[in-house]
């Protein structure tokens, strides 16, 4: 994993959005975005953690459903203000029970 951190200063309200890919099939499963906090655990305990700008709290992907991402690795953009997550995933991405949340 990258020894560089994002900069969480560059986001809206200290958030960072989160481009979430399979690390195998490298298909774009969803957006999510992730403060200092979300960040700090993903890395910690590899799985892909988010903070929901609606409940205004980190959750965990996967768990109330169980299809948790298995962090892989991330990778940061040049401007270190967009996180992408490649990852493992344990069943369907999407709330609607579909792989990705993009055109299912």
């Amino acid at each position: 994993m990258p020894s560089q951190k994002p900069d969480f200063k560059r986001g809206q309200h200290g958030l960072l959005p989160a481009i979430i890919q399979d690390a195998t099939t490298l298909q774009v499963l969803m957006l999510g975005y992730v403060n200092a906090e979300a960040f700090d655990l993903s890395i910690n305990t590899k799985k892909a953690t988010f903070y929901s700008r609606s409940r205004q709290e980190i959750w965990i992907k996967g768990e109330t459903s169980g299809n948790y991402f298995d962090l892989v690795e991330y990778k940061l953009d040049c401007d270190q203000d967009t996180i992408l997550f490649l990852v493992n995933p344990h069943g369907p991405a999407c709330h609607r029970g579909t792989t990705t949340c993009f055109d299912e």
